[in-house]
């Protein structure tokens, strides 16, 4: 199956907390980390919920 690259470019400080735990849940929590992850309808639904947050890296 094919993967999603995801960086964190917003922090968290702030943010309502089940934001925040979707970051962690996604591997995130720093400005500018880097993820990879298995793209799957879950996975989608956690960036629509932090995709003001986020941003995709092809």
């Amino acid at each position: 199956m094919a993967t999603i690259k995801i960086k964190q470019v917003k922090g968290q400080a702030g943010r309502p907390a089940d934001q925040k735990s979707t970051l962690e849940s996604l591997g995130l929590g720093r400005i500018n980390r880097v993820v990879e992850r298995e793209d799957t309808p879950s996975l989608r639904g956690m960036i629509r919920k932090v995709e003001h947050l986020i941003e995709i890296i092809d």
